[in-house]
């Protein structure tokens, strides 16, 4: 994807301060995004699968065995709650949804049971899968693809350069290896960062650009929530304008990709979430993250009908056609299989319990014990130099 932009128009335009010519700028990307997608949305939906205890060293993850952080705990999902959490995200008006699993590998059984829960949610909803589950070989990718899986996030989390002061036991070289394994087995890549984990201004475009270099289907932006306990959780929430005209500058390094505002939208930009929509953004991810809150649904979907976007399930919910892959269903658009499963048998109604990912309510937080093991770049931990 040829960016509209160059860097050092890039560089530039990321020493604007001034709100107004902020806004030109946001006209600028919007009409980017509408040339390219017209009014459709790409509105996705998680389920934190698998929670708690990761070994690795992600400076911004509470899931992290290195952060001394209240953390949701729970062992690896059966395929049957996959399918609930999928049911009530469809019936939230979601587009597709994501699974999502702590650490860097799966083992065999939890391997299965993602694509196990796979296989139930391609066969009993409309949703399109998606799936975050760390490091992968390409007989995994390929393993996921057959299952039904249609597009994989792995993030680079930020430019090559900072990529060390995020994390030393998650190698950039083995996220790049993982994107190219998604990529050759024929499915979609979603690929994004984290914006505000101190990298300068310069890091930012540099990320862009590593980014466009990709050529992801999808690039989730996330804005840094800073948890206490973590490497980075000391740190100030971004600007709220600062924040939109970031999306603003990666939407004309990248126009042609799908953009979602994830993580940390809520705390970092508050009130000036609908106007980060109209920044580029082509969906959210909708309800609850990993181990916060979000917006409600009707809140999500507000943003982009103001906006006159059209939120409704769509057969395109972006530039080109990605229907489900089901056999038989390849063109068009998908039997509704939410409204055939509230009618019933012999047309008898049957109830569909709609709860949206809570971690607040559907996870048990636990403490770590202490000692912290130490941080392999030999940093303190936050919680360790308190009090």
């Amino acid at each position: 994807m040829a960016p509209l932009i160059t860097r050092d128009e890039a560089l530039a335009l990321g020493e604007l301060e001034d709100h107004a010519e902020i806004e030109v700028l946001i006209e600028r990307a919007w009409q980017a995004r509408v040339e390219r997608f017209e009014d459709a949305t790409d509105m996705c939906s998680l389920v934190n699968a698998k929670s708690g205890g990761c070994a690795q060293d992600c400076g911004f993850c509470a899931q992290s065995r290195f952060a001394e952080a209240e953390t949701p705990m729970h062992a690896m999902m059966e395929p049957e709650q996959i399918l609930e959490h999928a049911r009530a995200a469809e019936a939230a008006g979601a587009h597709r949804f994501c699974m999502v699993t702590q650490g860097q590998g799966l083992s065999k059984r939890d391997f299965q049971k993602v694509l196990e829960g796979t296989r139930l949610v391609a066969e009993h909803t409309n949703l399109k899968r998606c799936a975050s589950i760390g490091h992968m070989s390409p007989a995994r990718a390929k393993a996921l693809k057959d299952a039904g899986v249609q597009r994989v996030h792995h993030n680079v989390e930020t430019a090559e350069s900072y990529y060390s002061e995020v994390s030393q036991t998650v190698r950039y070289e083995g996220r790049l290896r993982t994107i190219e394994a998604v990529r050759d087995a024929g499915l979609e890549t979603c690929v994004g960062g984290i914006l505000n984990l101190g990298e300068t201004r310069e890091q930012r475009v540099e990320m862009a650009f590593e980014l466009a270099a990709l050529e992801p289907t999808s690039v989730p932006i996330n804005l840094l929530n800073p948890r206490p306990g973590t490497k980075f959780g000391d740190r100030e929430y971004m600007d709220p304008w600062e924040a939109v005209k970031w999306i603003a500058i990666f939407r004309l390094i990248l126009p042609d990709a799908l953009f979602r505002l994830c993580g940390g939208r809520v705390e970092n930009i508050g009130e000036l979430q609908q106007l980060a929509v109209r920044a580029g953004i082509n969906g959210v991810m909708m309800g609850n993250f990993l181990t916060t809150l979000g917006n409600t649904p009707d809140e999500d979907r507000a943003m982009f009908e103001n906006l006159g976007l059209n939120v409704a399930r769509q057969p395109d919910n972006g530039a080109k056609p990605r229907p489900d892959n089901r056999s038989g269903w390849l063109d068009g658009e998908t039997p509704d299989v939410v409204e055939e499963f509230l009618a019933g048998a012999e047309g008898e109604g049957r109830a569909l319990n709609v709860t949206l990912w809570d971690p607040s309510t559907q996870l048990r937080f636990a403490r770590k014990r202490r000692p912290v093991p130490p941080r392999p770049d030999s940093g303190p931990d936050i919680a360790s130099t308190r009090g």
